[in-house]
This record gives structure tokens, sequence and C-alpha cells, in this order.
């Protein structure tokens, strides 16, 4: 979903920049984009950590949101709390869309059953397609939280088979994360297309396919 669905590094930068007028957090730092630097690079760590199974939900939120704050010297978890969850009211509203993700998803919708297989929080991912309004593509969300283990691990790639009566050899995985998507889909003998979102020359194996736009699709599906 994110990413390669709902465009979550720019809905999210939209928020941050809101919270950031919002909260004056200028008083703390010497621009935003000095901000979001700092929490860009400890949440991609945090992320890491909570598809290991290292740190909970919980964890990783509070984490992630507090660690740009302590940098400059700013301990306050009152601030942070009524900041992340203000952070969380409004992001799931954003309605930005990967380029040309309608006309696929239109085009995807009348060939085959879709299903959105993420690590991200059901609170949140459910009221994202809706104001991006995709929820309508698809006849299943299937998160990690379902059953407690993250992409990529195998456990998480059959349950969504099971959950949508789905087989691996007649499934294909879409995805713009390498390690949790492509690799993750390798794993488990599923076909896998890379969206290569940030157009990289060179992969760690050859994937079953490569779109670097949605209006690619076409030419596999």
């Amino acid at each position: 979903m994110d990413d390669t669905v709902w465009a979550f590094s720019e809905n999210a930068r939209d928020t941050f920049q809101d919270m950031y007028s919002k909260y004056r957090f200028d008083r703390y730092f010497d621009s935003f984009e000095q901000y979001y630097k700092l929490y860009s690079k400890r949440n991609a760590e945090l992320w890491e950590e909570y598809g290991r199974g290292e740190i909970t939900k919980e964890e990783l939120n509070d984490s992630r949101f507090s660690f740009p704050l302590l940098q400059v010297g700013v301990d306050d978890k009152f601030l942070v709390k009524a900041y992340s969850e203000n952070f969380f009211s409004e992001i799931i509203y954003k309605k930005k869309v990967m380029p040309y993700v309608h006309e696929a998803l239109e085009y995807l919708g009348e060939k085959y059953n879709l299903y959105v297989l993420s690590n991200g929080f059901r609170e949140l991912q459910e009221q994202k397609m809706r104001s991006a309004d995709v929820a309508k593509y698809f006849k299943k969300v299937v998160l990690s939280e379902d059953i407690g283990v993250h992409k990529p691990y195998p456990e998480i790639f059959h349950f969504a088979m099971s959950a949508t009566q789905s087989e691996l050899k007649t499934s294909l995985m879409i995805g713009d994360n390498w390690t949790n998507d492509v690799e993750g889909a390798r794993n488990v003998g599923m076909g896998h297309i890379y969206y290569n979102v940030h157009g990289e020359k060179e992969f760690p194996f050859v994937p079953t396919f490569v779109m670097n736009d949605w209006r690619e699709i076409r030419k596999v599906l």
C-alpha cells in the first residue's frame, strides 16, 4: 500500500510540515529540513527493528516522534504524545496516490482479484485507502499485525494465501520495498513485480518483473 498505491512519502512529508508549523517547532530546529532529516533516518531504523520483532508498535511510535526533539535537548513526553496523536489523526486523510495508480487499478480490477498485504497498522491503512479512493479496488486487506509476523517472513505470505484463498503459483506481489516485497515473495515461490520508484539500475537478483511506472503494468498483466 504505502509508496506503491498510496503516496506515503509525499503524504507523510506534507503532514509533518503541517505539524511543524502547528506546534511551532521552529523554536527548536533551524529548519523543517533539519527536523525531517533527523526523523527520517531514525524512523527507517526503527521500522527495521519493528520488522524483526525487537520493539513493539508502541515503542516504535514513541521513539520515532521523540527522537528528533531529544537531539535538540527537548524531553517533553506530553508534547510528543499530543504531536503523535495529532499526526496520525491528520495523515489518514491525505489523498495523494502514486502516479497513474487509479488507471492501473481500474484495469487490473476487471481481470484479477486484488488484495493488500502490508506491514502498516489497520487503524491507519483502511482510512488511508478510503481517503485516496482506492479501497473499492481491493477485496481484502491483510496486515502483519493480524498474526504478529511482518514481511518479508514467509509466515505472513502463507497467511495471506490462506486469508484470501489464493495460491502462490497464481499470485503476484507488487511492491516498492525490495526486502519486504520482492525478497519476501521470492522466498516463498511467489512471482513479484518490483515497483522501482527510485529508478535503480542494479538489483541483488533478477526479479520476475520490474516496473518504473504504473502505466507499464499492461505489459505484464
